[in-house]
């Protein structure tokens, strides 16, 4: 694939994903944030492949530094979710929102 091709898929991906995120409301914030980390992990998997089968090594570079940001952004998307999951749990005596 070229580099306008690339390049044509990116910004495409970037006006879907900001157009998807701005129309969400705000209760729906944390179910979407919770399928972002789900497709975050498909990300990794990804990433683990291509850096498994590079044999040049700009591309291993770039392969592991997408591992170690796709891992980054994977578990503290997780972290944040469960705090805010954990907002909408009740108190242990009984006074918290349910």
């Amino acid at each position: 694939m070229d580099g306008i091709s690339l390049l044509t898929i990116t910004v495409l991906a970037v006006f879907v994903g900001f157009e998807v995120v701005s129309k969400v409301s705000s209760t729906l914030h944390t179910p979407l944030m919770s399928g972002a980390n789900a497709i975050h992990g498909i990300i990794l998997v990804g990433a683990i492949i291509v850096a498994g089968q590079a044999a040049d090594p700009w591309v291993l570079g770039v392969a592991l530094l997408a591992v170690v940001l796709a891992t980054t952004n994977l578990v503290g998307g997780f972290v944040v979710t469960d705090r805010m999951l954990e907002m909408f749990r009740g108190r242990k005596d009984g006074t918290g929102p349910r």
